[in-house]
Parts: C-alpha cells; structure tokens; sequence
C-alpha cells in the first residue's frame, strides 16, 4: 500500500446518484491492484471531511494505467468526492485490504453475488476470472431499474440476471431468489454488497465454498484504530476489515 496523488481522467454518472470515475495511477501500482482491494480516499481539500473513504476498485487498465472506481452519492464525503473534476488530483492510500485469492482455488465454474455499490468489485474479478478462462455467472441487484449498472459489462464476460426490490427490471426480489430460481452450477462463489445480503447469501450457500467482502464505514484504513471490526469464528476476538479483510471466507466472521 502506497500514498498515491491520482489525477481524475474522466467522470459520469452512470445510474441514479451513481458515479463512474477513472483515475491515473502509477504503472507499478496498477500492476500490483487485485480483485477485492479498496482506494482509502481523501475525498476533499482542506478539512471538510478528515476522515477518507473506502471506495472499491471497479477495474484496472494496465495500459493506461488507470483504475476506475464506482461510488453511490449517499453523504457530505461522497458529495464532496463526486464534485471533483477531471484533471485534479485525488490523494489515496492504495491498493488497500486483502483480495479475491482467485489464483490458489481449483476453479472452473463461479458465481458472483452482488447487491448495489457492491457490484464494482465483482465486476474487476469477473475479467481476471475470465482471463483465467473461469466460466462466470454473476447475480447482481439493485433498487430499481434507475440504479442499474454495467449489465452489458457483465454480459460480456458471461452470463447474467439483474434483480430489483421493486421488480421494475430483470427479476423481483431478492439475489438469491434468483440463485433458487436457475440452479447455477458453480465451483465457488463470491460476494459483495449489504450486511443483510451477505448474511442471506451466506446462509442459504452454507454448503458450498465462497468468500464474501464487507461493505463498511472506516477509520484510518489501515488497521490501527480498531474502527471497523467484526467478530472471527476461526480465532478468539475481532478481525478488522481494512486490514484482515474486506475479503473473507464465508462464515469466517460474524455478521451482525
């Protein structure tokens, strides 16, 4: 993990309240950024807002040298980040968090899991997955059909189904409804998105292989402030999640 002054290259919104931005970054750092791994971004100048954000790598270019990062505007920090424009500079600790160990798994089939701002990620594991000639199924939800994104992405790389709450597009209800629903067959599957869909999620694939990645509010980012801890089912006491995670086996911790 390295400091890093990135420049904002472009910017667009590409669902409601949902913001696209793809930074320049140094080779070297791009080439080191895995599936999973987070920006910890200093969404602000001056001392708005002290406190950086978490905000997922969504994909890498290794030949611009670029990394594109999806946010929600939910708050002050992410309203503050979004109002950035292209060429300024954006500071950030990168590649933050642990990764998708994709690359160790005997793995032919995979189905990813992801519920809103958790889609980004998946959507940078499904093309290293891909490349490693991984047939890939992906689930993701969403609100509504106005919070729809990167479903063409997606499709590119393999076979997908969109979820709403409200069942303005693609199928109604829940993600793993849709997992009852075609019986995908799968070797492992990965997750990204709200606690109450992890916990779903994990739930119901108890009996299979999969590894999940919390969504959660941080403090240094770093792992020293004990901010963002979760209870561990392997050993006594917490994990932190910006530092022992956010990617963990399933069931590993305790979502609450």
């Amino acid at each position: 993990m390295t400091k890093q002054l990135m420049t904002i290259v472009s910017k667009a919104t590409i669902a409601k309240d949902t913001i696209e931005m793809k930074l320049s970054i140094d080779p070297a750092v791009a080439r080191i950024a895995q599936p999973g791994q987070f920006l910890h971004i200093n969404v602000s100048e001056g001392y708005g807002h002290l406190l950086r954000r978490p905000i997922s790598i969504a994909d890498v270019n290794l030949q611009e040298a670029s990394i594109t990062i999806i946010f929600k505007v939910i708050g002050s920090g992410t309203d503050a980040l979004q109002k950035r424009g292209i060429g300024q500079e954006i500071d950030a600790l990168v590649p933050c968090g642990t990764s998708y160990p994709i690359e160790s798994l005997a793995l032919n089939k995979a189905l990813l899991i992801g519920g809103g701002i958790g889609v980004p990620p998946l959507y940078f594991l499904a093309k290293k997955l891909k490349e490693q000639g991984v047939e890939v199924t992906a689930v993701i939800g969403f609100q509504s059909k106005d919070h729809v994104f990167y479903e063409q992405q997606f499709k590119e790389i393999g076979t997908v189904h969109v979820v709403t709450d409200d069942g303005s597009y693609g199928h109604k209800g829940y993600v793993t409804n849709v997992i009852d629903e075609q019986a995908i067959d799968f070797d492992y599957f990965f997750s990204c998105g709200p606690t109450g869909m992890l916990k779903a999620v994990s739930h119901k694939l108890q009996d299979y292989h999969g590894y999940i990645s919390i969504e959660q509010r941080m403090g240094c980012g770093i792992g020293a402030c004990y901010a963002c801890v979760v209870p561990s089912t392997t050993e006594p006491g917490f994990k932190k999640i910006c530092k022992d995670g956010p990617v963990f086996k399933a069931n590993e911790v305790v979502l609450s």
